[in-house]
């Protein structure tokens, strides 16, 4: 016990007093120290990941973490679960694009499919929209409702678009995480892609009631999309994140 409170005392001066020599840097390094630890955080949580996310890339990845340190607020601990969905719909259907994972943790809770709007595509979504009726997913970052609720595909969860011209709608478009049967090998195997949505990310009826229970509660969801399709965002500001990652250092 001796050994390990000397220890403890030990690391916590160290971190102190590298603290204090940061804050002592002028803003251009100090911003500079955090840009860079930021970089080797992202790479490092990216290969502890590993091969649960299989087919994740990391450039995808990165741009999820910078997202989630936007939307995560600085410099106090969050009572939103430190969980980051992310979901690639520049692969094609009938490959699990799906990624829930606990940034603190570095661990990827669930890997799955996950449909995509009737109008965006077959088996790779190629158009995306905000608008009503449009029955195409929307990209960019979500935040989950703070609860579920139970709808005609059972239990669901409501999601909050945070791109305006990309997903704001997405209340009023009753995008929501749901189940569905037509998500799930079986009918990949029939047909060469999943079963498509009205423009929800809908998941295997199995993992469902997990993965709502997992991401619920103001976590940030990425819906990341191929190239192509002209998505900019805000929460895609280096500098921004930075601040939000220098604060929960």
């Amino acid at each position: 016990m001796l050994l390990g409170s000397l220890v403890s005392a030990e690391q916590l001066a160290a971190q102190s007093i590298k603290t204090q020599a940061v804050a002592a840097l002028p803003p251009s390094a100090r911003r500079a120290y955090y840009q860079t630890a930021f970089e080797q955080r992202s790479s490092q949580l990216y290969a502890r990941l590993g091969p649960s996310a299989a087919g994740l890339s990391l450039a995808v990845f990165r741009q999820g973490l910078v997202g989630y340190y936007n939307l995560r607020p600085a410099g106090k601990k969050s009572a939103t679960p430190p969980v980051l969905t992310l979901i690639d719909f520049s692969r094609p259907s009938k490959q699990k694009r799906l990624w829930v994972i606990n940034v603190e943790e570095a661990r990827v809770l669930f890997h799955t499919l996950v449909a995509h709007g009737k109008a965006s595509g077959a088996d790779v979504p190629l158009a995306f929209s905000n608008k009503n009726g449009s029955e195409m997913s929307s990209l960019g970052f979500y935040r989950t409702a703070p609860t579920t609720y139970t709808g005609k595909h059972g239990l669901s969860l409501k999601l909050i678009g945070l791109d305006p011209g990309f997903n704001t709608n997405a209340e009023s478009r009753a995008v929501v995480v749901h189940g569905a049967e037509y998500v799930c090998q079986d009918f990949v195997n029939a047909h060469g892609r999943l079963g498509r949505s009205q423009g929800c990310p809908a998941l295997p009826v199995a993992e469902t009631t997990a993965i709502v229970k997992a991401i619920k509660g103001g976590s940030v969801m990425y819906l990341h999309g191929p190239e192509r399709a002209g998505y900019s965002s805000r929460w895609l500001n280096l500098d921004t994140a930075v601040s939000g990652f220098a604060g929960s250092s």
